[in-house]
């Protein structure tokens, strides 16, 4: 793997194995000044800003594996070097998971807490700050912090693992986490329907949130090189369970919804390339219908073929542009998007896109408690050695 994070090129990179090396890895560099970034398998490296300044990459590759599995307390602690399908597979025969999705494929467990990621079933069990529990961080000046675990406490008067979780590498270095997990479902069941447009999609999922079908995932698809959205609940369960509910999302989506047990194309992926301009949009879930409405007048005004998928269940949307579009195009794709997401009480962040584009970009936006985000850092911080520059308001 290269050793720079976002094109920023690195002058070391360090491989520790344990939360113990990572610590004195940190503390030295701490004690010279350095500015440090970790680094898991890099699946969204390139995500939010290029650090500031760059001195040394934290490879956590190494800290990696299982450390505990209490399936009894449905509890299991991980390191934060570990892909997320080698924990799913380490749970699998205790018909246990950690329910978390993998948009993108190999990501580490620690990455994943970093950026706060989730994908469609997140609307039954949660984001990542839902289900950690525990977390173990190697601070900036090299001492390792704990908190939470089997029993959910916290020190020093902060909820550390909602802390880290979101904050992209800026509060400390993530070496172990613990989950609460979920059993593994015995059956599960797709159900999708095509929607004329967002307002018949919004209805879709009006009738879909009011029934009593608890579905796990509730997402829409507006593809704008294949014409009407596509409307898709995820229902799991026993069989009989799911077999009944399957037949009453038919019956609420309409004549031509289907039902297959394999999730349709592109389910739980981020619609965008590598390369590619890649947005998340939030708003109060009233408010998806208009949002998909005011992303597709976008698109045409601007006269650029954006796709928009995410969950309809939470509104929590995802868009993406070509990379090849002009900055000044996406400046103004940006714009609209944020004035539609700010009408229905969300945000709009670009979470990954070409130089020349974050270049002409506010990616964060405005966001809402800086001042108090920029005290919690300079508690954790002080030096701003870890990531800097990485997070919103240059954090």
């Amino acid at each position: 793997m290269l050793a720079e994070i976002a094109g920023v090129p690195a002058a070391a990179v360090a491989s520790p194995s344990t939360t113990a090396e990572v610590a004195d890895v940190v503390r030295g560099a701490a004690e010279d000044g350095l500015a440090v970034v970790a680094r898991g398998a890099g699946t969204r490296q390139d995500w939010a800003l290029p650090p500031q300044r760059l001195d040394l990459i934290v490879e956590l590759g190494g800290v990696c594996g299982l450390v505990e599995h209490a399936a009894g307390d449905l509890v299991a602690v991980v390191r934060a070097g570990t892909p997320l399908r080698e924990v799913q597979e380490a749970l699998r025969p205790a018909g246990q998971q950690l329910a978390l999705d993998e948009p993108l494929p190999g990501a580490t467990v620690g990455g994943t807490v970093a950026v706060n990621a989730s994908g469609p079933r997140r609307m039954l069990y949660g984001t990542v700050r839902d289900l950690l529990i525990g977390v173990t961080v190697v601070r900036a000046d090299g001492v390792v912090a704990r908190a939470g675990g089997k029993v959910v406490k916290n020190v020093a008067g902060y909820d550390l693992g909602k802390l880290v979780a979101g904050s992209y590498g800026t509060l400390g270095v993530i070496t172990e986490c613990a989950f609460r997990l979920h059993p593994l479902p015995a059956a599960s069941r797709f159900v999708s329907a095509r929607a004329a447009g967002p307002e018949e999609a919004g209805q879709a999922v009006a009738a879909v949130l009011g029934a009593q079908v608890v579905p796990s995932a509730l997402e829409v698809d507006m593809d704008p090189d294949s014409g009407p959205l596509t409307v898709t609940a995820l229902v799991e369960g026993v069989p009989a369970g799911v077999e009944r509910r399957a037949a009453d999302l038919e019956k609420l989506l309409g004549e031509d919804a289907a039902q297959d047990e394999a999730p349709p194309s592109g389910w739980g992926e981020y619609p965008w390339s590598p390369g590619d301009v890649g947005i998340k949009l939030t708003c109060a879930l009233s408010r998806v219908s208009y949002l998909l409405t005011a992303a597709g007048v976008t698109a045409q005004l601007h006269d650029v073929p954006l796709r928009v998928r995410g969950s309809a269940g939470t509104g929590v949307l995802y868009a993406g542009l070509p990379g090849r579009t002009e900055p000044g195009v996406v400046a103004g794709v940006i714009s609209d998007l944020r004035a539609a997401t700010r009408a229905g009480a969300g945000h709009c962040v670009v979470l990954t896109a070409p130089p020349a584009v974050r270049a002409r970009i506010d990616v964060w936006g405005h966001v809402d408690g800086l001042d108090l985000m920029r005290r919690v850092k300079d508690q954790f911080d002080p030096a701003g050695t870890l990531a800097p520059g990485r997070f919103v308001g240059g954090i």
